[in-house]
């Protein structure tokens, strides 16, 4: 019998581009456009749902202005703890990520996953933190991520996080192989121009070459007053292939919903034993340099 997941990607704008409001106005503005779209995965059945990056506030990165640092909140904290209900409800495990502080001044990129029963499992914080002209200052605002690449056993799959910049770099993708990962979620905040081609080359390389799932998100249009270009959406599922399963639009609010069956994981390895042929002995140079 196939072990059948039904999984969920939100892709949204940012419905208040307007720096004359408090960025708790804007956050509000953003959840509450969130709220249908979640509703609405908990009644389509969809057992684990993907949220953007910083989903509850725009891409503030182009920036780097301090009145940023307010968006920022402790994980496990009131977000965790409102999703964690939306969760309960639905038995719907939820990755949500969020800007993270530690303590005053430790801030970092993160995303919480809540199990089925809304009980907290714990947190992925980004490893990598770009600083690339023009546009993605994040250094500014996010310490790296000193967690490791930790992977959720939920109630439905064993569920593993990697953030936007993450995708360019193999060596975490597979790592949350090797712990166990099912389904990796990637959420991104990612324009038009140097990398869009890369978007669906990496994430679906990644599946491939470590035989899961991945789940990839973006946000959709453009963000006042930074305007460094449109996001374009084409949130997708691909399986351990490489092979991408279902796509979201480039240009509009979305709520996407695909059937993962968890058996093609064994199905794939069988054939492709990456794990097995691997020469981790022989890879000593990857850390020297």
């Amino acid at each position: 019998m196939s072990r059948i997941v039904r999984c969920g990607l939100i892709q949204c704008s940012n419905p208040l581009n307007d720096e004359s409001k408090s960025v708790a106005e804007i956050q509000r503005a953003m959840l509450d456009k969130h709220m249908p779209f979640i509703e609405e995965a908990g009644k389509q059945g969809v057992q684990i749902l993907g949220l953007q990056e910083i989903f509850n506030g725009p891409y503030f990165c182009p920036s780097q202005d301090t009145r940023w640092y307010d968006a920022a909140e402790p994980v496990p904290g009131p977000m965790t703890e409102r999703m964690s209900a939306i969760a309960k409800k639905y038995q719907m495990v939820m990755v949500v990520p969020v800007y993270e502080q530690e303590m005053p001044g430790v801030f970092y990129n993160t995303a919480a996953v809540i199990d089925a029963d809304g009980t907290y499992l714990g947190k992925y914080r980004k490893q990598h933190i770009p600083q690339v002209r023009p546009g993605f200052f994040e250094k500014f605002y996010f310490k790296p991520g000193n967690g490791g690449y930790p992977v959720f056993q939920t109630r439905y799959a064993k569920v593993g996080v990697y953030i936007c910049y993450d995708r360019h770099f193999p060596e975490g993708a597979r790592c949350l192989g090797l712990n166990g990962a099912e389904i990796v979620f990637n959420p991104s905040a990612t324009v038009e121009g140097t990398s869009k081609y890369l978007w669906k080359l990496e994430q679906p390389a990644h599946a491939a070459a470590n035989g899961y799932f991945m789940a990839a998100s973006n946000r959709v249009g453009t963000e006042a007053p930074w305007n460094i270009g449109k996001f374009y959406g084409t949130s997708y599922f691909c399986d351990p292939r490489g092979q991408i399963v279902k796509e979201a639009s480039d240009d509009k609010d979305e709520l996407l919903v695909a059937d993962l069956d968890l058996d093609v994981i064994a199905e794939v390895r069988k054939v492709w034993q990456f794990y097995r042929d691997r020469r981790p002995e022989a890879y000593d140079e990857i850390t020297k340099k």
